[in-house]
């Protein structure tokens, strides 16, 4: 079932270490301010002077309830559903800003999913395809993260505790493209729908 995404998160929490497999870091997370939150059709407005910039399509989890030491067991039930996230990203800063301030902060630099998917039986088994202007730029899913979507609960809530309405990207699995000004951007995950947003 889908329900409205009506408010702005309290807390949107990123994963990194989650895109290849082949990097054997451990994961990590960090915090992406909530006023970079747009809604699908929003415009992304690209950061000046801030080098290349890429999308990143990821599978976002909306947590129901308050969660705190979670464990594998029990992550899921304190989940309400799941959205798509589009993590920009001014990769060019990244070389500087260990922090991911500045690659991190543009204007509507996450746009999340105007809807929440409640019945989704298994996070980890999700496609997700980018494209870009129509044509589709990276096809990968969530069975091809390094650490699955219930263990990056189990790590953020063993440092912090998440609220209801809170969102924990899971990361990108190779779901990275380069966009440039007038760009339009496709994130699909078939289970949950599609979320389009234009760079400007």
């Amino acid at each position: 079932m889908k329900i409205a995404r009506t408010t702005t998160p309290g807390l949107v929490v990123g994963i990194g270490h989650n895109a290849d497999p082949e990097t054997k870091l451990p994961i990590q997370a960090w915090l992406k301010s909530v006023r970079t939150v747009a809604a699908d059709g929003d415009a992304i407005v690209l950061a000046p002077d801030a080098g290349a910039v890429v999308v990143e399509g990821e599978l976002a989890v909306v947590i129901g309830r308050t969660a705190t030491r979670l464990t594998a067991e029990n992550a899921l039930e304190h989940v309400l559903g799941y959205t798509i996230v589009n993590d920009v990203t001014s990769g060019d800063r990244n070389a500087i800003d260990n922090k991911n301030f500045e690659s991190k902060s543009g204007i509507n630099y996450t746009p999340l999913g105007s809807w929440i998917e409640t019945e989704i039986t298994d996070p980890e088994n999700l496609e997700i395809i980018v494209e870009v202007n129509g044509a589709v730029v990276a096809s990968s899913g969530t069975f091809n993260l390094p650490s699955r979507v219930v263990d990056t609960l189990v790590y953020v809530t063993r440092w912090m505790t998440l609220e209801p309405g809170d969102v924990v990207m899971t990361g990108s699995p190779n779901t990275a493209a380069v966009v440039t000004p007038g760009d339009e951007v496709a994130i699909t995950i078939p289970e949950i729908g599609t979320l389009r947003n234009t760079v400007r």
